[in-house]
C-alpha cells in the first residue's frame, strides 16, 4: 500500500484550489455583499438547489470523513442515526421554524430570541454560546480531523498544512460573503459526493457488496497472537476487540453504551433540533432563500442528501476495518499508539487508510480534495456564521450607534481573530485523546444545548412563555450541563487496560439520558416561571410565534415590472416624456447595491439588535421592526455623501466589498411591509402540493431507514 501521494495526485488538489480562489474572486466582484444584507445573507437571492447542497456540504465536514467512519469501523451502524434523524428535523426547519423566522424578519438566532422574548439577556447568552462552540467544537474537531488525513496521506508539516487551509478558506468568506460560501459548497457537494461514491463503490467490491459488509465485519477481529510476535505488546481482555453483537443495528436497547434508543430518541433529538433548526450555520442558509417555496425545496433536497452519508462513509469505515483490522482494531494502548499515535484508538485513521489503499494515482487526489472540501466548507460555514451572530448580536449590542461600513469590516475582522485562535489550538488539537471524535461533538452538545432547543421550541409553539420563564429554564439547565460537562472532563475515561475509578453517575448515566433530562428540565421551568409571571404582549409574539402565520393572508406576488407607472419628467427636471417611478418596496429590492434582489423580510428603519413590541400598523414607519443595519451609512453622524479616502482606506473598502450608497433611500409604510411578507411566504396551490408530496415522500424514507437498519 502506498502511504504518500505522487505528482498528480497534488496536481490535482492544486486544480481544486485554483477552482475554489477563481469563484471566490468571482462573487467578491459580482456579489451584492457592500451591504450587511448582502454579505451575511448573500441578499437573500439562492435558489432551493444551491442552499440544499450547501446544507449538505456544510453539515458533511472532514469530522464526519474521520469521525463517522470512525465510529463505523468502532460500533457498526449505530452512527448513521444522526443522519437519517437529520432527514426529519430538516422538514421541521423548512415547514416550522423557516416561516417563523420569516415572519419575525430576524439576520440571526440570537435576534430571534430577543424579539420573541424581549430583552438582550436571553441574545447575548446565546450568541456568546454559539460562538464558544464554534471555536471548541466544530472548528477544534474540524482541525483535528484535517490535519490527520493530511498526515495519513501527504505527511506534510501539520502547522504549515492547517496554517494554509485555514488561511485560503477565511480568505473566500471574508471577499466574498455567503455568496462566495453558498456557490464554493455548490460545487464541493458535486465533488464529495462524486469522490465518496467512487470510493464506496470500489470498496463494496473488493468485500463482495453490502451483504460481504455484514457478515465480514462481525469477523473483523484482529490477530493478537501475531500483532504480539511481531512487536513488544501487550493486550488486556478488558480491550475489546471483537465487533459488538448488536453492531448492525443503529438503535439499540436501552442499556447500549452507544445509542440507547429511549435517550436517543428523547435526549439526543433535543439537541439535533437546536443543530439543524436554532444553529446559525444551518439556518443562515435557509434564510439566503428567494422565497418560503425556495426555503422547503431546499430543506427536502438536504434531507434527501442525508441519505448518503450512512452508505457513502460509515459503511467505508466499517470495509476499512474488515481490510484493515490489525490496525484499526488495535489491540491495546501501545499497539495503538505505534499504528496512529493516540493510545484512545485507531479508527479515526479509517477512512484515510482506506482511501490511499483503495484508490489509483489521481483519484487520491481527488478525494484528497474532497477533504479539503470538507474541511474549507465546514470552515467557511463557521467563520460566516460566527461573525454575523459577533457582529449584529454582539458587537453591535455594545456599538449600537455602529454604521454599517463599521459592521462590514468589524465582521471581516473577526474572522482574522477566529484565525489566529483556530492556528493557536492545533497543539491542543493533536493532543487530544483519539477516541471517536465524532461522539466527543454530540457529547459536548449534548450538555449544552438541549436548554436552547426547549426556549426555542416554547418561543415558537407557545405564546404565553415570557423572557423571565425563558432565562431561568435556560440558565438552570445551563448550569447543570456545564457541571456535567467540567465533571466528564475532570473524570476521561481511562485507557482499556486500566480500571474504571470514575463515580458511578458518571458512568453508568449515559449523556443521551442527561441531556433528556436537560431539555424536560429547562422547559418546566420555563413553564412554570411564565405562568407565575405577566403574560408577554400580543405584538411580540404576533410575528415571532406559529400561531401568528395563521392569521396572515397570504397573497400571490406583484408582476414587479408591471407595478411602475408613467409620472412626467418635468416633475423631477422640467424636460418633456415620461420616467418608471418604481415603488418604494421595489426601490428597495433594486438599490442594495445597484442589483435586483430579494428580501425575505420587509425594509424599515428599525434596528433589530433593539427589541420592540411597536409592530401595530398604526406606528409610524420609523418604529417597524426590520432592518435599518442595510441603510445605517445614511444616518451616520457626519455623513455628506461620496467622500475622498486615502489608498489605504480604498483598500480595506475594496477587500470588505464596501461601496457608498446613495443618499435618501426609500421609505416603506407598516402596509407594505406586512404585503411584502405576505408575497414572500405566498405558495401557489401547485408548488404546495408538489412540496407537500415530496415533504410525504423524504420523511417516508427517513423512517423506513430508521427501521431497516434496526431489525
Amino acid at each position: 500500500m502506498q502511504t504518500r501521494m505522487e505528482a498528480v495526485d497534488i496536481a490535482v488538489v492544486a486544480l481544486y484550489f485554483v477552482l475554489v480562489l477563481a469563484i471566490g474572486l468571482f462573487a467578491m466582484w459580482k456579489a451584492n455583499h457592500s451591504t450587511v444584507s448582502g454579505y451575511f445573507l448573500a441578499g437573500r437571492s439562492m435558489t432551493w438547489v444551491v442552499i440544499g447542497a450547501s446544507l449538505f456540504v456544510s453539515n458533511i465536514g472532514s469530522e464526519h470523513f474521520i469521525g463517522l467512519a470512525g465510529s463505523g469501523a468502532a460500533s457498526g451502524f449505530a452512527v448513521g442515526a444522526w443522519e437519517f434523524n437529520a432527514i426529519l428535523l430538516l422538514q421541521l426547519l423548512g415547514w416550522v421554524f423557516i416561516p417563523v423566522y420569516i415572519h419575525s424578519g430576524v439576520y440571526t438566532m440570537p435576534d430571534y430570541l430577543s424579539k420573541r422574548y424581549g430583552g438582550n439577556r436571553l441574545k447575548v447568552y446565546f450568541a456568546c454560546l454559539s460562538v464558544l462552540l464554534y471555536i471548541f467544537t466544530k472548528l477544534s474537531v474540524d482541525l483535528y480531523a484535517g490535519a490527520l488525513f493530511v498526515q495519513e496521506s501527504l505527511g506534510w508539516n501539520l502547522y504549515l498544512s492547517i496554517g494554509l487551509l485555514i488561511s485560503m478558506t477565511a480568505l473566500l468568506t471574508i471577499t466574498g460573503g455567503l455568496v462566495a460560501v453558498l456557490y464554493t459548497d455548490a460545487l464541493q457537494a458535486v465533488l464529495m459526493i462524486g469522490g465518496a461514491l467512487t470510493l464506496t463503490i470500489m470498496s463494496l467490491i473488493k468485500v463482495g457488496g453490502l451483504e460481504g459488509v455484514r457478515t465480514k465485519y462481525m469477523q473483523a477481529i484482529p490477530n493478537v497472537t501475531a500483532i504480539m510476535a511481531a512487536g513488544n505488546y501487550t493486550y488486556s481482555p478488558s480491550c475489546r476487540i471483537e465487533p459488538k453483537p448488536n453492531s448492525l443495528r443503529i438503535l439499540r436497547g436501552p442499556l447500549d453504551e452507544d445509542i440507547p434508543w429511549p435517550g436517543f430518541l428523547l435526549g439526543q433529538t433535543p439537541a439535533s433540533i437546536w443543530y439543524w433548526c436554532a444553529d446559525q450555520v444551518i439556518v443562515q442558509r435557509v434564510l439566503a432563500a428567494k422565497n418560503i417555496a425556495h426555503a422547503k425545496g431546499s430543506t427536502i433536497m438536504a434531507g434527501f442528501l442525508k441519505i448518503l452519508p450512512m452508505f457513502l462513509i460509515v459503511i467505508p469505515g466499517m470495509i476499512s476495518r474488515i481490510l484493515f483490522t490489525d490496525e484499526i482494531a488495535c489491540i491495546g494502548p501501545e499497539h495503538c499508539l505505534a499504528v496512529c499515535g493516540s493510545k484512545a484508538g485507531c479508527s479515526n485513521i479509517a477512512y484515510p487508510r482506506l482511501v490511499m489503499a483503495v484508490m489509483p494515482v489521481g483519484l487520491r487526489g481527488l478525494m484528497m480534495a474532497v477533504m479539503i472540501a470538507a474541511l474549507m466548507s465546514d470552515l467557511d460555514s463557521i467563520f460566516n456564521s460566527a461573525s454575523t451572530i459577533f457582529t449584529l448580536d454582539i458587537y453591535q449590542t455594545v456599538r449600537k450607534a455602529a454604521s454599517q461600513r463599521e459592521l462590514l469590516i468589524v465582521g471581516r475582522m473577526f474572522v482574522v481573530f477566529m484565525v489566529l485562535i483556530s492556528i493557536a489550538w492545533v497543539p491542543v488539537i493533536i493532543e487530544m485523546q483519539g477516541g471517536q471524535t465524532y461522539l466527543y461533538i454530540q457529547e459536548v452538545a449534548g450538555y449544552l444545548t438541549p436548554p436552547i432547543a426547549a426556549l426555542f421550541l416554547l418561543g415558537v409553539f407557545w405564546r404565553r412563555c415570557n423572557e423571565t420563564g425563558a432565562f431561568w429554564g435556560g440558565m438552570t439547565g445551563f448550569t447543570l450541563g456545564a457541571i456535567r460537562l467540567i465533571l466528564a472532563f475532570l473524570y476521561r475515561q481511562p485507557l482499556c487496560d486500566q480500571p474504571d475509578n470514575r463515580p458511578s453517575f458518571i458512568v453508568q448515566i449515559h449523556y443521551m439520558y442527561f441531556a433528556a433530562g436537560l431539555f424536560w428540565i429547562s422547559g418546566l421551568i420555563a413553564v412554570v416561571v411564565s405562568l407565575c409571571t405577566a403574560a408577554p404582549d400580543d405584538e411580540q409574539v404576533r410575528t415571532t410565534t406559529i400561531w401568528g402565520l395563521r392569521k396572515l393572508v397570504k397573497v400571490p406576488p406583484k408582476d414587479r415590472d408591471e407595478v411602475y407607472r408613467l409620472t412626467e419628467k418635468n416633475q423631477c427636471n422640467g424636460s418633456g416624456g415620461y420616467y418608471k417611478d418604481i415603488p418604494a418596496d421595489v426601490k428597495r429590492e433594486r438599490f442594495l447595491d445597484g442589483a435586483e434582489i430579494k428580501l425575505l423580510v420587509p425594509y424599515t428603519d428599525h434596528d433589530p439588535a433593539t427589541p420592540s413590541t411597536e409592530t401595530s400598523p398604526a406606528s409610524t414607519p420609523a418604529d417597524q421592526p426590520a432592518f435599518k443595519k442595510m441603510d445605517r451609512i445614511r444616518a451616520e453622524p457626519g455623513f455628506h455623501g461620496k467622500e475622498e479616502r486615502g489608498p489605504c482606506m480604498r483598500f480595506v473598502d475594496f477587500f470588505c466589498g464596501y461601496k457608498e450608497e446613495p443618499q435618501g433611500g426609500p421609505q416603506t409604510t407598516a402596509q407594505e411591509d406586512e404585503r411584502l411578507v405576505a408575497e414572500l411566504l405566498y405558495e401557489s396551490p401547485r408548488v404546495k402540493l408538489i412540496l407537500n408530496v415530496a415533504l410525504m415522500a423524504v420523511c417516508s424514507v427517513g423512517i423506513f431507514l430508521f427501521v431497516y437498519f434496526s431489525l
